[in-house]
């Protein structure tokens, strides 16, 4: 009897273990307000796209396709944010606003900052040089492309067009003097969510937003 309970609180505490070990789908900095509390302008950056695509698929792409399809992808995510922030803002009235992403993009490559020579730059200098207080990046890990143009392109590559609802999708926002993460939110994507980017981000962030800090700051 004394083996099985050893057994059984063994594995019950395994489970507990593991329950508080899971990632929380939204983190917001226990200092948010104290940080972000001056923050007057924001900057959304290309996010980073990883395409799953099948070693078969991957082999009817000629050198440096799968990356232009990934930056497509990216630019549309971080078109999508924009687009989402800037409807919720006239509703809302929240004090920080939004650099275009126009210009965020053209300062990133004036500068020569592609992705690869962004992901060795801190946080804090990215902020520098586009004069913002914080920057909103994230990830996209999917199988195929959501936005029109990505899905479009890949259909002429394969013959088969058609988004696709399944992978992840993770949202950050940063501080620009200290480089602290003021918030996170990351999401398995679904059917619930919408098969386009516009609609997986308008949904993703409708489901957040109670949990977007910046809208409680006036």
């Amino acid at each position: 009897m004394k083996f099985k309970q050893i057994v059984l609180l063994t594995m019950i505490s395994l489970v507990v273990s593991n329950a508080h070990g899971q990632t929380k789908e939204i983190y917001t900095n226990p200092q948010f307000y104290s940080i972000a509390q001056n923050h007057t302008r924001l900057a959304i950056l290309p996010f980073d796209v990883l395409l799953n695509l099948r070693p078969k698929e991957k082999e009817k792409l000629k050198p440096g396709e799968l990356e232009a399809l990934e930056k497509k992808e990216g630019d549309a995510v971080q078109s999508a944010i924009q687009t989402y922030f800037l409807k919720v803002k006239e509703k809302e009235d929240f004090k920080v606003n939004f650099q275009d992403i126009s210009k965020t993009n053209a300062l990133l490559a004036k500068n020569g900052w592609g992705a690869d020579i962004m992901r060795s730059k801190t946080k804090e200098e990215i902020c520098s040089l586009l004069g913002v207080d914080g920057v909103i990046s994230g990830t996209l890990n999917t199988d195929k492309p959501m936005s029109e143009g990505a899905s479009v392109a890949l259909g002429v590559i394969f013959g088969v067009w058609g988004p696709t609802n399944s992978g992840k999708c993770t949202i950050n926002v940063h501080d620009g003097k200290g480089g602290e993460l003021l918030w996170k939110y990351e999401k398995t994507l679904s059917r619930s969510l919408g098969s386009d980017i516009n609609t997986v981000i308008n949904t993703m962030m409708r489901k957040a937003s109670k949990k977007f800090p910046y809208e409680d700051i006036k």
